[in-house]
């Protein structure tokens, strides 16, 4: 049976397929490109996030830097926090965080990396140098507070003592030096302030910070002493005396704590030349870190694609091909669709005028007319109508040795029937020749006994007796003669009974062929009927030939039945 194709043939199907590979290759390259966007966004975002930190991290670490050199205690803590985190955060640009899941920055950026990496550790070491310096320092800016606190006192002091001076009409000279001490005061203060300034005001400080407290010194000494280098007389006045008293008590520890600060400054030089640059340093560790966030901006570590990277303008145009190719391909199917509509249509008229001619083909089958021959087409009924055909003459060979069989049975029970006959006629005659011979054996008994009893009769009544015994013998002997032929045509007739049984053995060995045949033909039309109820509408038509075919098996099993119960009749 020929399957004629639906739709456009090879060029439509190969034409789908590569609309359909494209459809999926273009889906397939959108979500990639999707994903390594989104991801590669992700990872910017985390890049611009540290790099944008780190431009806040070297501004807070100069600031940090510079007020713990001034002697900032509480900066020594965020400055040293702010150092970790920067180193963090550079480590992890270069390395990547597994934290995070962010992978090191790609190889597009690690010139400008470098660059920022340069002037970190440029920036880390001066604040090292800070941190290092830490105790010192902090030292130095206790020193200071003592300092600065204990020098109002001494520029009161110092004004109390120039104007008892004045009152108790001194030498103009002791007024003015004593007016001198509150000048150098003031200047010891401010000098001592400018110690954690750093470079050449350090410097400046301390020389000017040690010669004005020298100075003091003298200057107290020989108020209270006299000293004739500096043209000072001894201060004759008790008040005056003891205010210098107190001054020289004051005096006595802001020298101590400035000897310290001398002691330490060494120690904090190089602290305090880093704090002096950190400024400088940290605008260029920023301007670097600006840098990096352009170039991070410039999505870097994304593949190209015909010289493009991939973003949302790539994932816009594969996605815009995916809708453009999955628009063609449904064009295409509902194009395919009608054609396999309108070819599904010819073949359902196809089937139905091969079921109609097939029906009309059946139409003597149903009455019995075996000598119908179904046509062998290549429509769907085809099939069918071989196999239709094949049971037709499995039926007509089985009616046809039905027949012959049924012609033979008949033939073997009117043989029988004469057979019974004869025995009937020869057992009839043979019990009126037994009767016979009772009747003479009775006879001769009778004789025999009257000859018995008529012993003494005459030799010719003995010869008469013997004449009798001598038929009586005939006829046993006859008697004998016939049973014999009674038994050879019991005999035969055993015989042909069982010639008959044989043939009845046979008789039933075909109705089981037939009852077989039957039941194949049956199984054939619960088929039929299963494909006509598969194929719905179109196969309604063949549903009545395969009912019609069960209707012919069922009378094949009921002709069985009857003829093996003949059988077992007879």
């Amino acid at each position: 049976m020929k399957v004629r194709g639906v739709g456009g043939g090879l060029p439509s199907k190969r034409a789908l397929t590569v609309l359909t590979v494209l459809l999926i290759a273009s889906v397939f390259l959108g979500l990639v490109t999707f994903i390594h966007t989104t991801q590669q966004e992700s990872y910017e975002e985390q890049y611009l996030l540290r790099t944008a930190e780190q431009r806040v991290l070297a501004q807070r670490i100069a600031k940090f830097a510079i007020s713990a050199a001034r002697g900032d205690r509480q900066a020594f803590a965020p400055l040293r926090s702010a150092r970790d985190q920067f180193e963090t955060v550079m480590t992890e640009l270069k390395n990547g965080s597994e934290a995070d899941d962010l992978p090191g920055s790609p190889v597009e950026v690690m010139l400008p990396l470098r660059k920022v990496e340069n002037a970190w550790l440029e920036l880390r070491q001066n604040a090292d140098e800070i941190l290092a310096a830490q105790e010192p320092i902090l030292a130095i800016g206790e020193f200071i507070g003592v300092i600065s606190e204990f020098v109002p006192q001494l520029q009161e002091l110092s004004e109390e003592v120039a104007q008892v001076l004045i009152e108790k009409n001194a030498s103009p000279q002791q007024i003015f030096i004593a007016s001198e001490q509150r000048m150098l005061a003031e200047r010891i203060q401010a000098k001592v302030s400018l110690v954690l300034a750093g470079g050449q005001q350090t410097a400046a400080a301390i020389d000017q910070f040690t010669r004005d407290a020298d100075r003091f010194g003298r200057v107290l000494d020989g108020l209270l002493e006299g000293d004739p280098d500096l043209g000072v007389a001894k201060v004759a006045d008790p008040v005056a005396e003891q205010r210098l008293r107190d001054i020289a008590t004051l005096f006595g520890t802001v020298s101590d704590h400035a000897d310290e600060i001398i002691e330490n400054i060494p120690a904090v030089l190089p602290a305090l030349e880093a704090a002096s640059s950190m400024n400088e340093i940290s605008d260029r560790t920023s301007e670097a870190t600006e840098n990096l966030i352009k170039v991070y901006g410039e999505s870097p570590g994304r593949i190209e694609i015909l010289g493009v990277k991939a973003g949302p303008g790539m994932v816009a145009a594969f996605g815009g091909l995916a809708a453009a190719f999955l628009i063609v391909l449904g064009f295409r199917l509902v194009l395919d669709a009608r054609r396999r509509e309108e070819a599904s249509k010819e073949q359902n008229e196809s089937n139905q005028r091969a079921i109609l001619r097939l029906l009309d083909e059946m139409g003597d089958l149903a009455d019995g007319d075996l000598t119908v021959t179904a046509s062998v087409t290549e429509d769907i009924t085809g099939a069918i109508a071989d196999s239709i055909n094949y049971a037709i003459e499995a039926l007509r060979e089985l009616v046809t040795t039905i027949n012959q069989t049924a012609e033979q049975v008949s033939s073997s029970t009117q043989e029988t029937r004469a057979t019974a006959m004869h025995l009937a006629e020869a057992s009839v005659h043979q019990a009126e020749q037994i009767t016979d011979a009772n009747d003479a054996i009775k006879s001769m008994s009778l004789a025999i006994d009257q000859m018995s009893n008529d012993a003494a009769e005459s030799a010719e009544v003995a010869l008469r007796s013997v004449d009798i015994a001598s038929n009586g013998a005939e006829t046993v002997r006859n008697t004998i003669q016939g049973m014999d032929a009674i038994r050879e045509q019991i005999q035969e007739t055993s015989k042909r009974i069982k010639r008959l049984g044989e043939s009845s053995q046979e008789i039933g060995d075909i109705v089981e062929l037939i009852d077989d045949i039957a039941d194949q033909t049956n199984i054939l039309a619960l088929n039929a009927a299963m494909q006509a109820a598969m194929a719905g509408e179109a196969g309604r038509g063949f549903a009545v030939v395969a009912d019609e075919v069960q209707r012919l098996a069922e009378r094949s099993i009921n002709a069985t039945k009857q003829i093996e119960a003949l059988v077992k009749t007879i």
